[in-house]
């Protein structure tokens, strides 16, 4: 059943047929819909240092959250709306970035889709797989993108290792992903922020949502779009007194026929770290932050190699916003809803096995 449901969604959108806005001058007409997330000040800062995207709008909960952004980052008050929907009339923004908690996805995504508002969300689309299939079914009905932004994305690592791996570095046999840091706290995450992220029913769980997601899209990628055969997931509170309602450190193992990934997420490393082995039957490529790679032959030495050339668009998320919603690229698979459906179903599964202590069946 949840294979049949990922395959014809994939059929949908490799048929895409959404309405995009027609080719126009002038910066990106963007909403921000949610403060809750503190890659929201990403958002504020590029709208206010770039010329190519025009902030038309901000939705939030609390004013004083606004206020203390707009101080920051020199907002006109006028951006600021307490209706979602009467924003989205008056300001007829183009796309919204939505920075709210990721369990609120779906009525976002319900409020821009009638209004041929295209939508960005901060990883991931979602941790419930229901929840997730039934935003992809809105979208998809609307003609509006719908797409799911990961840092690791824009890494020029990351895009090369892919390139390696397809151009015949393969098959990858045993993958090792890493995704975390300090903690939410330790690294001085915003009181609205932390509310959420270490809100179960908000956020899914701790560290095995909020960075579980970045292997599990790479994974998917790489597999050609297949889901894992098994799911099994393990959680811990390390930090108690820190964390008491959510776990702050998780292994998930993914299984296929002939692979097997270890999604390493966790709020427990000394350091941010993004990084990932590949080990494939020619060797094995090690991709860290941005454009550090190196790949290692058979028994053989680390050595650095260079990472691909990347065309604007697939070097930063404000970049690729403004040229897939004019219609100049087409959707990338990493910010796309057939990896990203996916990732909603390997979260579900893992969260599953961490409570039941069972690996979960995906085929």
């Amino acid at each position: 059943m949840v294979r049949r449901c990922v395959c014809l969604m994939l059929l949908v959108v490799c048929v895409f047929s959404a309405r995009r806005a027609l080719a126009q001058d002038g910066p990106l007409r963007l909403a921000v819909i949610g403060l809750e997330h503190g890659h929201v000040e990403g958002a504020l800062w590029n709208a206010a240092n770039r010329d190519d995207i025009e902030l038309v709008g901000i939705w939030g909960r609390d004013r004083a959250v606004f206020e203390r952004y707009a101080e920051e980052y020199g907002l006109d008050n006028g951006l600021f709306f307490d209706d979602v929907q009467a924003m989205l009339d008056e300001t007829e923004p183009e796309a919204a970035s939505v920075m709210t908690r990721t369990s609120e996805h779906l009525w976002v995504v319900t409020a821009c889709a009638p209004r041929g508002v295209h939508v960005m969300v901060e990883k991931p689309l979602d941790f419930d797989a229901e929840r997730a299939r039934a935003m992809a079914e809105v979208a998809t009905a609307s003609g509006i993108l719908l797409l799911t932004n990961y840092e690791t994305s824009w890494y020029g690592s990351v895009r090369t290792a892919e390139r390696l791996v397809r151009d015949g570095m393969s098959p990858v046999r045993r993958a090792v992903l890493r995704h975390g840091h300090k903690g939410p706290k330790e690294i001085g995450c915003a009181d609205e922020f932390l509310a959420w992220l270490t809100d179960p029913e908000a956020n899914g769980g701790g560290a095995i949502t909020d960075f579980g997601c970045y292997g599990a899209a790479i994974m998917t990628w790489l597999m050609d779009y297949s889901l894992p055969t098994t799911v099994t997931a393990t959680t811990q509170t390390l930090k108690p007194g820190l964390y008491p309602d959510v776990d702050d450190d998780a292994t998930i193992v993914l299984t296929y026929p002939e692979a097997t990934a270890v999604i390493q997420a966790s709020w427990a490393w000394t350091h941010d770290n993004k990084d990932m082995d590949l080990h494939t039957e020619s060797g094995s490529i090690h991709a860290d932050k941005w454009d550090e790679l190196t790949t290692r032959a058979p028994d053989g030495e680390a050595v650095a190699a260079e990472v691909i050339d990347r065309p604007e668009h697939l070097r930063n998320e404000w970049s690729y916003l403004k040229a897939v919603v004019r219609g100049e690229t087409p959707v990338d698979p990493l910010s796309g809803l057939v990896v990203n459906l996916a990732v909603a179903e390997i979260l579900d599964a893992a969260r599953e096995s961490a409570r039941t202590g069972r690996a979960v069946d995906l085929e």
